[in-house]
């Protein structure tokens, strides 16, 4: 078993910026891939980021050049900065890691991005 917690979320004004946290405790050996999603009111769930054992990331075009993921081993901590938000952005926000093919997620953490 994987337990995944953000952190992090909260109200931001437009052109702001906040860093996600997922934690993840338990059976982490061999996690292949973590992830954020987010899920905005009456939508799906859509992928936002991506980062692979090897340090291998992808975007979703609405996020690149404004969002970052990296992940610091040590604390087995994975980080999602958010910058020159946007009202768009608001949702709930998801960490996911896939181990064999099994997803885990968290609860979610909310971001609203409102004046």
């Amino acid at each position: 078993q994987v337990q995944l917690v953000e952190s992090g979320g909260g109200l931001v004004q437009p052109g702001g910026s906040l860093r996600l946290s997922c934690a993840a405790s338990g059976s982490i050996s061999r996690i292949n891939r973590t992830g954020w999603y987010r899920q905005a009111p009456g939508k799906q769930r859509v992928l936002v980021a991506t980062i692979t054992s090897s340090g291998s990331t992808t975007y979703a075009d609405s996020v690149k050049d404004r969002f970052t993921i990296s992940r610091d081993t040590a604390k087995n901590t994975v980080y999602l900065q958010m910058n020159s938000l946007k009202p768009e952005d608001t949702a709930v926000y998801y960490c996911q890691a896939n181990k064999f093919g099994f997803d885990y997620w968290g609860q979610g953490t909310q971001v609203t991005v409102s004046s």
